[in-house]
């Protein structure tokens, strides 16, 4: 099988990309534009497999994507190809709009015009999956404001769609396109929506990432307005397998919500993860004794969401997925690989990175 990745050099987009290299026998062709958050180092372990291939190019080029269809032959997509930062996307919503809704509206027609030629052997086995996020369903209540005795209310795969920034806004208009294409023109299409992802290769700005190397570095740990504000963690990995077993197992038309089975609270994520560099750093930054010291609460984001939490459970017992881990294996994991991987977010940070993979620097 040869699946078509886009945004293969993003963070989760490359989780994918590593999983089906090692892992499976498919072939990968990874599209993506190398944006400021797209990584090729994130696939330095797999990049010289035969059975991946690498073509720079941009979703919202129409040519391009028809070119590369028409070379590769792919069996499935696995769209990941998208802006995704909140914050930037209230400074800057034209890229938002630019990306995922132009780029997915060219991507769908240029995979329907390929998938409409194909025997009827390999029509009926393709999919295109569009991989979303929580986000499009706005936000639930939070747990006191829950009356006693009352279930927690969790997002669903019927849940309304209530997007509140325009990052989610664009990302629910990417999801309606991708449906009104299966429905209009009959592309066998498949829809999964993530929570909050964190893991090994994520880019500094998000929180997690963010929190980590700022705190190595004695700086500010920034916390959002009173850091209430509740969020399902899925580990990277077990969303990458997550993704695959979808592709490969999922019956078109549906959607999966997929999740991580942990609701923190971003302050408790911040300071578990202050626990943690207490426990392994035994020299900490000049002026401090234990990290916690350097949390600052910071202006709340305009129209943050207050709670996301996923319900999981349609995944798991139509394809068997379930996450592998806790927050706690998870957290530790991704903390202890950024204090073993510090080349690569130096160069991140730096920007050296990128234009030494682009072949624009002396």
């Amino acid at each position: 099988m040869k699946i078509l990745v886009t945004g293969g050099a993003g963070f989760i987009g490359s989780a994918v990309v590593r999983h089906i290299i090692n892992n499976t026998q498919d072939a990968v062709v990874n599209v993506d534009k190398l944006t400021y958050a797209g990584n090729l180092e994130s696939l330095a372990e797999i990049e010289d497999s035969a059975r991946y291939v690498f073509e720079h190019a941009d979703i919202c080029d129409g040519e391009a994507m028809a070119r590369i269809f028409a070379t590769h032959q792919p069996d499935a997509v696995m769209h990941l190809a998208a802006e995704s930062h909140v914050d930037r996307s209230i400074t800057g919503p034209a890229a938002f709009i630019e990306t995922n809704i132009v780029g997915t509206y060219v991507l769908l027609e240029a995979a329907r015009k390929y998938w409409s030629q194909l025997d009827e052997t390999r029509k009926a086995a393709f999919r295109f999956h569009h991989i979303s996020t929580d986000e499009v369903y706005g936000d639930l209540p939070h747990p006191d404001d829950v009356p006693a005795g009352e279930p927690l209310p969790l997002f669903t795969e019927t849940t309304p769609y209530s997007p509140s920034s325009p990052c989610s806004a664009s990302n629910a208009s990417s999801d309606h396109l991708v449906r009104a294409w299966r429905r209009t023109y009959g592309l066998p299409t498949i829809v999964t929506n993530c929570s909050n992802n964190y893991g090994p290769y994520h880019f500094p700005e998000k929180l997690i990432p963010l929190i980590i190397l700022n705190a190595l570095a004695g700086k500010p740990l920034p916390v959002y307005g009173n850091g209430e504000q509740i969020r399902d963690w899925l580990f990277v990995e077990d969303h990458a397998r997550a993704l695959y077993k979808v592709v490969t197992s999922g019956t078109a038309g549906e959607t999966y919500n997929i999740g991580g089975h942990n609701e923190r609270k971003n302050i408790d994520v911040v300071k578990t993860i202050c626990a943690i560099l207490d426990d392994v750093i035994e020299n900490k930054p000049e002026g401090i004794s234990h990290f916690d010291q350097l949390i600052t609460y910071v202006t709340d984001r305009p129209g943050h969401d207050l709670r996301y939490a996923i319900d999981a459970n349609k995944i798991k017992e139509d394809l068997g997925w379930v996450p592998e881990e806790t927050f706690e294996s998870g957290i530790r994991k991704t903390v202890h690989w950024y204090l073993n991987n510090q080349a690569w977010w130096k160069r991140v940070m730096d920007g050296s990175y990128a234009g030494e993979r682009l072949g624009l620097t002396d």
